[in-house]
């Protein structure tokens, strides 16, 4: 859809440099946009492309504005205004109320009129289905799941008994939802399955990624608060709770009864211990391993970083002697009569 220039800054609240009248059709990158088409700068890795850019206008900040060739679009966050710009240039596709032939819905179950539900989905006794929901195809929501209003699941996604998503979330093809989270008693060498009764509720505005798995509580829920935001490939154990707008990319895994606050920033491939608290505000960086509750917001690391092979194992080897270095040193300080690294600490 073609939408004003004008219409854009006052619905954004925008300084417009430019035409009210240009009109642009979709939005593009800097390097591919045309006349017809809306840009965005944000990342400064990405200002060498701006003087050359077609785009009709560049939507950036009141530092790069100066050097836009162009029409412009200033904002205090570039990448916020876009985002808002682009679910107006590309509207998603909302729900075409109905129920598919080849989907199965189980007596009992309740469906707004105005939701749809898709090709081969699958709907169990007592779930409820909220307005302009959509159900995509392969979709199975088994008994007692709720959904409120505008939910979306993309295709193939599961929801096990008693799993509730709050409004507008939306979730991606492959994701399961309330399976039996990783619970096993040892008894004489063998494992005895712990029952896993609790469920899983998600908050509003939450997005899932594809293929990532969220397991149900042992016996309370495992919980996502309100605008969490997951990349794909994720596993969530059970009584796992991230507090809202946390945001985790892809790979994250997170062990049964841990608590991530609120705000949070988990890099790709952090891996967490179970029956830890990581507080609000909080960054991990990608490959991380946590191992212990987190206390203070901050900044995070717990990587080291790639090296060539030989200098690797030369690392290796040099952790390996640390245990003998500090005993020497230990025992050099004591003969000389110096305190220790550890009782200067506790001074």
């Amino acid at each position: 859809m073609a939408v004003s220039l004008g219409e854009l800054a006052v619905r954004f609240g925008c300084e417009l440099r430019g035409d009210p009248q240009t009109h642009v059709e979709r939005v593009a990158t800097l390097a591919n946009a045309d006349e017809r088409s809306l840009a965005f700068l944000a990342n400064p890795r990405y200002r060498p492309q701006l003087a050359d850019t077609r785009a009709a206008a560049v939507v950036l900040d009141a530092a790069s504005a100066d050097a836009c060739p162009t029409q412009a679009l200033v904002c205090d966050n570039p990448y916020a205004t876009y985002a808002r710009i682009a679910s107006v240039l590309h509207p998603a596709t909302g729900a075409v109320p109905g129920v598919h032939p080849t989907a199965i819905v189980t007596p009992g179950a309740h469906l707004d009129p105005s939701a749809q539900v898709a090709a081969l989905a699958t709907i169990g006794a007592g779930a409820v289905v909220g307005a302009r929901c959509f159900i995509g195809p392969h979709c199975h929501l088994d008994e007692g799941v709720v959904l409120a209003e505008d939910v979306r699941l993309v295709a193939r996604v599961t929801l096990c008994r008693g799993v509730q998503l709050g409004a507008r979330v939306v979730v991606h093809p492959g994701v399961v939802i309330g399976s039996d989270g990783f619970g096993f008693a040892s008894e004489r060498g063998a494992w005895l399955k712990v029952p896993q009764v609790g469920g899983v509720r998600v908050g509003a505005d939450v997005e899932i990624g594809a293929n990532t798995t969220i397991d149900r509580g042992a016996i309370e829920d495992t919980v996502l608060e309100e605008g969490v935001k997951l990349d794909n490939l994720i596993q969530i154990g059970h009584n796992v709770r991230i507090g809202a707008h946390s945001a985790l990319a892809a790979c994250v895994g997170i062990s049964g009864s841990t608590t991530i606050g609120k705000r949070c920033m988990i890099g790709g491939a952090v891996g967490f211990a179970g029956h830890i608290a990581i507080t609000d505000d909080v960054v991990i960086t990608g490959f991380s391993m946590v191992s212990h509750s987190i206390t203070k917001p901050g900044v995070y690391s717990g990587a080291i970083p790639l090296e060539a092979a030989g200098a690797w194992r030369r690392l290796v080897a040099r952790f390996k002697r640390s245990g003998r270095l500090e005993s020497r040193v230990k025992r050099l300080e004591r003969a000389a009569g110096v305190k220790s690294g550890r009782e200067e600490d506790h001074d």
